[in-house]
């Protein structure tokens, strides 16, 4: 479903040049529940921003579901996104002005989705929120919040789903509600990478790239074997 050959980034800063990611290669398959686990500075959402075509590579190819990855032109951007990938962002990034159901509707209708208003109301309700649909997100607690940016993320029906520290601002109890709703896509058949600097959180996944520098570190199943998330704790 992904895969990187030899990717680097680098950004010219004035008379310095920072390198994000270096010499980079990546394969990840339909279904997995991929984390990305790395402090801050360690090239992970540049990794994310890479597969996602937010970023383009400095160097080496992006591969994602059997094509080359193209940053030629705007609307190859935009087809691309709206037709493979869903972002999952640490600060939702939803429409204040909108209702739930809107806001999830606004993607379907971007997309040309026919009946998208009935298309959100299920997805609202498959994450818990059959409800709240009405609501405006300050209404809304912060793990409503981002169950309506990840039923966002659900509707559009793309096959990847990248998850840039979903459960950052979360507490505790609602972070697990998410990793939950996240693993039962994987469950589903859905490619889900999970880019976070919270080690507990990769003992749920299937597989854990470590980075440091921009570098690959580690690259298997977590050190002691995939644990059920009611066993978590931070």
């Amino acid at each position: 479903m992904i895969r990187l050959e030899h990717v680097a980034k680098r950004y010219k800063m004035g008379e310095v040049v920072v390198t994000a990611l270096d010499d980079v290669s990546l394969e990840v398959d339909k279904g997995e529940f991929l984390v990305v686990l790395g402090p801050s500075g360690s090239g992970k959402t540049t990794l994310l921003n890479i597969i996602g075509a937010l970023d383009e590579p400095t160097s080496g190819e992006v591969h994602i579901n059997g094509g080359t990855v193209s940053l030629n032109s705007t609307g190859d951007r935009f087809r691309f996104r709206r037709e493979t990938v869903s972002f999952i962002f640490q600060t939702f990034n939803l429409f204040p002005s909108l209702t739930a159901l809107e806001n999830v509707q606004f993607v379907l209708d971007m997309a040309n989705t026919s009946d998208s208003a009935e298309r959100a109301r299920d997805v609202l309700a498959s994450v818990g929120l059959g409800e709240r649909v009405n609501h405006f997100p300050h209404e809304l607690s912060g793990g409503e919040q981002q169950r309506v940016a990840i039923a966002r993320a659900l509707a559009t029906g793309n096959p990847i789903l990248l998850a840039d520290e979903p459960t950052g601002e979360l507490d505790f109890k609602t972070g697990i509600q998410i990793l939950d709703l996240l693993a039962h896509q994987a469950g589903d058949g859905k490619t889900v990478l999970v880019v976070t600097h919270n080690r507990e959180i990769s003992r749920i996944a299937d597989r854990v790239v470590e980075l440091s520098s921009g570098h690959i570190i580690s690259d298997g199943p977590p050190r002691t074997g995939k644990a059920a998330i009611a066993d978590l704790q931070w």
